[in-house]
């Protein structure tokens, strides 16, 4: 379903504190104990990723922009002219800026992402910079089902963009799922460009998730902070430290939280007691074959169209359309 949405609004999904309280109780009931990755991005935490994404360990941000200012006009003939591109977790949008100056004629844009204040300010910006684009702001868990805006504009088909290798957070049956929801969503004609982060040497990867200046830790750690600030935990921020290992033979990075010592913290009345040594899983990164993601694209219901990728082969962008 669509709804109308006024010129300068923002559709606002943004989820209740009262899903952070739950999910947060949820994972930290569960054995191992989790803290979902979506919670990451309040206004600090969003902050903090940019400052990851500069950072000189982290190379997937960076290829990527790579690949979309070398290849941004190939990519753009491939996706057509007049389209509605829905950006997923497009966050401050600069690789949507890219693309955008590429594209020919793009009739409308929706942004749709967990962090209200940055969503705004992109809006606002992006307004600037397109005036003749129509921009429709939705702020939502993009996890979960939502509401498209109506646009004012005739689009002659819709193109998912779902960039930063987030696909990479899903366990791989949860990311087949997610990929036939988007198919259905993208609907007949539609296609989905995406980004996905490629398997290489584990050393890389583990550099990039555990950076010398300790952002990563930080942007972790400020799950935690979270918690305290919004849900009036206790968590004693001084004996929790980030670690991120790369399991080889599942194929992906997993980001922790550690307790350095025994420590009890409460959530409202609920108590977790956690031994010095005890893990909160907050993320897993998968990182994908080429052939493997095109064949997890395929179970969910796209057709291969094209991956563009750097010279070192560390990140993919590859386009899919919807299968006939």
């Amino acid at each position: 379903m669509s709804l109308p949405l006024g010129a300068g609004a923002v559709l606002d999904r943004e989820p209740a504190s009262s899903d952070f309280l739950a999910e947060v109780i949820a994972g930290l009931s569960n054995q191992p104990r989790t803290l979902p990755c979506k919670f990451f991005y309040d206004e600090r935490g969003a902050a903090l990723f940019q400052k990851i994404c500069d950072l000189p360990e982290y190379y997937v941000t960076r290829t990527e922009l790579q690949i979309l200012r070398l290849q941004g006009a190939t990519i753009a003939t491939a996706l057509g002219t007049q389209i509605e591109l829905i950006g997923l977790g497009t966050g401050a949008g600069t690789k949507t800026r890219i693309l955008l100056e590429e594209l020919n004629s793009p009739a409308v844009y929706i942004p749709i992402d967990i962090s209200k204040e940055q969503l705004q300010r992109s809006t606002t910006r992006f307004r600037e910079i397109f005036p003749e684009l129509e921009i429709l702001p939705v702020c939502a868990d993009y996890l979960e089902p939502f509401e498209l805006p109506s646009p004012g504009r005739v689009s002659s088909r819709k193109i998912i963009y779902f960039p930063g290798s987030t696909i990479g957070n899903f366990e791989p049956r949860a990311a087949k799922i997610f990929l036939q929801r988007i198919a259905d969503l993208c609907g007949k004609d539609g296609g989905l460009l995406i980004g996905v982060d490629l398997q290489k040497n584990p050393r890389v990867i583990e550099s990039a998730y555990n950076d010398s200046a300790g952002i990563t830790a930080e942007f972790n750690l400020n799950l935690l902070v979270r918690a305290n600030h919004e849900l009036g935990a206790d968590f004693d921020l001084n004996h929790w430290r980030h670690r991120a290992i790369y399991n080889a033979a599942e194929g992906r990075i997993e980001m922790h939280l550690i307790s350095d010592i025994d420590q009890v913290a409460r959530i409202e009345d609920h108590q977790f007691n956690f031994p010095a040594g005890e893990n909160i899983i907050t993320e897993f990164s998968y990182k994908y074959t080429p052939d493997g993601f095109v064949a997890l694209a395929r179970e969910a219901g796209f057709e291969f169209v094209r991956m563009w990728t750097d010279d070192a082969r560390l990140f993919g962008v590859f386009y899919f359309t919807v299968a006939k």
